[in-house]
């Protein structure tokens, strides 16, 4: 007879990428699953005085806050893809040596219990090894089968800390062909 542990599994440290105006609300119901660590919660009003000090002081922010993370989380919504703080802490946590990856969380419910349209691939703007390569062929993309929000919610909490490990070896594992 043979006895199987379960080893637990350690807590990754994430920095979460999200499109702040329009997905906040989907964002934190995602940040709120505990099976990992994440950036603190940023209210509306800390945002707002961060961006008020310009685009340095974003970058400081955001760079401050992958410090010591494993993977950037990125949450796509409709807007997410394309928008330009998106896009640097992609970049940053690409070059850094962090792991991506893509959640789809159009189909959970906004305060108003509203979901959204499916976003584009905020990946496919970024090219590897001299642009041979897209990221958007490296990094996954996430999109929970389930039409409810319920259903995405439990389909994303039960998957999580898989999709993190996934591609911190996804990077970990990555090289330019020569």
């Amino acid at each position: 007879m043979s006895l199987l542990l379960n080893k637990p599994k350690v807590k990754r440290r994430v920095f979460f990428s999200f499109h702040f105006k329009n997905d906040f609300w989907r964002t934190q119901q995602v940040r709120n699953i505990g099976t990992i660590e994440g950036n603190s919660v940023v209210s509306k009003n800390d945002w707002e005085e961060v961006k008020k000090k310009g685009e340095d002081s974003i970058k400081k922010w955001i760079d401050s806050n992958l410090v010591w993370k494993s993977c950037l989380v990125v949450l796509i919504g409709e807007e997410t893809a394309g928008r330009k703080w998106i896009k640097y802490e992609i970049e940053q946590a690409w070059n850094s040596g962090k792991g991506v990856v893509g959640i789809r969380i159009h189909n959970l419910e906004d305060q108003d219990g509203n979901q959204s349209k499916i976003g584009g691939d905020p990946f496919s703007t970024f090219t590897l090894c001299d642009g041979k390569i897209k990221l958007s062929n490296i990094v996954k993309i996430k999109n929970p089968p389930q039409s409810t929000g319920k259903g995405v919610y439990n389909h994303i909490s039960e998957n999580l800390v898989d999709w993190i490990e996934e591609a911190i070896k996804i990077q970990a594992e990555f090289e330019c062909p020569k």
